[in-house]
């Protein structure tokens, strides 16, 4: 005779699947993030959609300690990793001039993640190496990326991301947003640095680094 556990219907093959991606897009909210990534940059680059491409649906929106002054903080898993990914509130200098410039100094010097992404839009690149440089000089382990490829392009701008690698010994990297081209690329160069340093991440074993196009560069 079979018993009640037999009798009850075997779940659907569509079912089984809904449960597990279920389970898999919410596992990163329940584990404690291992690397911490902030994301910079002046207002209107692209940084928050960035910040979407790299997070997905699950972000959490809460004022930072004794500010009025919001920040969104959402997860993602890189190569079994558990990433916390920061937006943090727009800024032009790390010497602040706004409540939301100290707030992001803040978040960079006291919490010191272990990536800082700095988006710019590639359109205007020069005038945003500055934040870039100071970036550099506070000791943080920055990726440099350049957003809305796609538009640089058409008002016919050619940007050197080779050398401008070599002169900063940071990746530079090319992405355009709000078609998500080169955030796969994006998201493996966040775990190198985490994990390896920014200098022994845009440099392989042969001894070679990243490019604009993601070719090798000799050294």
């Amino acid at each position: 005779m079979a018993t009640d556990k037999e009798k009850q219907p075997c779940p659907s093959l569509g079912l089984r699947l809904l449960g597990w991606w279920h389970r898999k897009r919410h596992r990163p909210l329940h584990v404690s993030p291992q690397k911490r990534v902030a994301i910079v940059g002046s207002p209107n680059v692209g940084k928050s959609l960035i910040f979407n491409r790299l997070t997905g649906v699950y972000v959490t929106v809460s004022n930072y300690p004794g500010t009025t002054v919001e920040v969104f903080r959402g997860c993602t898993v890189i190569e079994g990793v558990h990433y916390e990914i920061v937006d943090t509130p727009g800024m032009y200098s790390l010497l602040p001039g706004s409540e939301e410039e100290r707030v992001a100094r803040r978040l960079l010097l006291e919490e010191r993640p272990d990536v800082v992404v700095h988006v710019v839009d590639a359109k205007n690149l020069e005038r945003m190496l500055l934040l870039t440089i100071q970036l550099l000089e506070a000791d943080l382990p920055v990726v440099l990326v350049l957003n809305m490829m796609d538009e640089a392009s058409k008002v016919g701008l050619e940007i050197d991301t080779v050398s401008l690698t070599e002169a900063l010994k940071i990746p530079v990297l090319p992405v355009v947003a709000v078609t998500g081209q080169g955030i796969a690329e994006l998201r493996r160069v966040i775990h190198e640095v985490a994990h390896h340093g920014t200098f022994a991440a845009i440099r392989s074993k042969s001894g070679r680094g990243y490019c604009a196009d993601n070719a090798a560069v000799a050294g």
